[in-house]
């Protein structure tokens, strides 16, 4: 992972919402005596640009070494960012909702109280105290699909103002220098708008989804709503940084010369054992992952990986990805070791990976460490489709629906049987035709006998 340049932060982690991510601090370069600049952090090897969601701390604020400041949002994760130094939080130099570049300056740390003033009047003369616009920033963080979310939105509003976890026995309300100024700006009583940062406090989208729920709450029942903050019918909403982060991989696997290879599967059995096993917490995806991983070991090459076009790895473990999908965006948590695992366990890691996801709490070793990738579609009835491969990888695996199916038997008679289908598009400067054949005829006798996957 890209190591973070001349920073006085580092992820670490929240007992609330996140997980430790743990840089290597570097020398910190001052810009003027005991004045640093803050970085903004890489927080996987694939991040160029980092978006800050909250500020934890306010300007002013006195800083502890090892204390959480700021959450920062990757291109797969929101993370908690920590200082390396005592000090003050002298000035913030790019507000919550705004974007910099790995390695750019957020704000400015100041030694002393004294100090205070010169770190302001540094940032100002850089020209980065402006806060980052709302519209241009966050243009999809408070969507309104119907009217039923945004009313439950309002009502979630009215119900928790009483205990409201941002404050402190009714008295203070803790928000962010921006959530203060946009409520001041937008007319919001931040003492009835619930909270979604650390420990409750309000951040910028708080405050936005609170205007909109109240113009719902007294809007006319019968009138349709319209989607708010600009996003509707001919609008043009900008990728957030998860889906930035997947078009450049889609666009990169482009240069990796594939092919694809389908086969049938009889899934009789299969749906036999999972209907057994399913009270006791076994999901689907844990058994295909299960069932993949066996064939895998069998199959090494097709467990291979091309990155430099100059040679391939033979990768020592086995690490099924499955695609998940999540509010605006994509991402491939790995069930690592899937061979290895019993399936009671691997059902209750991928649960776990799951909220995970979906919450934006992985950590990069829980979605970059893929060595094949699963996508299955067939919960949503689809028999069959192509998956892109990801970069840095050899194949993935598209996996259909289950469907009952009319066959002829080997006697000749008519029969009916519950069939998937799957396609593997594989990188073919190191997987072959017959690669993909055999490893598809051992995968399909797995899932036909399946005796082996509750081992």
């Amino acid at each position: 992972m890209a190591q973070l340049l001349n920073s006085s932060f580092t992820p670490t982690t929240s007992s609330l919402r996140r997980q430790c991510h743990s840089l290597t601090p570097r020398k910190s370069t001052q810009i003027q005596a005991k004045i640093r600049e803050i970085f903004m952090p890489a927080l996987s090897s694939t991040m160029t640009e980092g978006k800050i969601v909250s500020w934890i701390k306010s300007e002013g604020d006195k800083l502890s070494k090892g204390e959480s400041v700021v959450v920062v949002e990757s291109d797969k994760a929101d993370m908690d960012v920590e200082t390396f130094y005592d000090g003050y939080l002298a000035a913030i130099m790019v507000e919550e909702g705004g974007v910099a570049v790995v390695g750019s300056a957020i704000a400015l740390l100041a030694e002393t109280e004294d100090e205070i003033a010169q770190a302001v009047s540094k940032a100002k003369d850089q020209g980065s105290v402006s806060p980052a616009a709302p519209s241009q920033d966050l243009p999809v963080e408070s969507k309104v699909p119907d009217s039923a979310p945004v009313a439950k939105a309002a009502a979630s509003v009215a119900l928790t103002a009483s205990t409201h976890p941002a404050s402190e026995g009714g008295k203070r309300v803790v928000a962010s220098p921006y959530a203060k100024k946009l409520a001041k700006e937008l007319n919001v009583d931040l003492s009835v708008v619930v909270g979604s940062g650390p420990m409750g406090r309000i951040v910028a989208k708080d405050v936005e989804a609170a205007v909109v729920a109240n113009a719902v709450a007294v809007a006319e029942p019968a009138k349709a709503v319209t989607p708010a903050l600009g996003v509707g019918s001919g609008s043009v909403v900008p990728f957030t940084t998860m889906q930035g982060a997947v078009s450049r991989n889609m666009v990169e696997s482009l240069g990796v010369p594939t092919f694809r290879v389908g086969y049938t599967i009889t899934t009789d059995a299969l749906d036999a054992l999972y209907k057994k096993i399913k009270p006791k917490g076994v999901t689907m995806t844990a058994l295909l992952a299960k069932a993949t991983a066996l064939a895998l070991a069998k199959h090494p090459v097709v467990n291979s990986s091309c990155r430099d076009g100059k040679s391939f790895t033979y990768n020592s473990n086995i690490n099924v990805a499955v695609a998940v999908a999540t509010d605006g965006g994509l991402i491939t948590p790995v069930l690592q070791n899937a061979d290895k695992v019993d399936i009671y366990s691997l059902s209750r890691k991928w649960k776990e990976l799951v909220d995970k996801a979906r919450a934006k709490q992985l950590q990069p070793h829980e979605y970059s460490t893929g060595t094949f990738t699963l996508s299955n579609l067939g919960m949503f009835g689809v028999d069959r489709f192509d998956a892109i491969l990801p970069p840095g990888t050899g194949a993935i695996m598209a996996v259909g629906a289950s469907e009952p199916t009319v066959v002829a038997t080997k006697d000749g008679r008519i029969g009916m049987k519950t069939q998937m289908q799957v396609n593997v598009t594989a990188d073919h400067r190191v997987i072959y035709g017959a690669d993909l054949a055999q490893f598809l005829q051992t995968l399909a006798k797995i899932i036909e006998d399946p005796k082996d996957l509750t081992l």
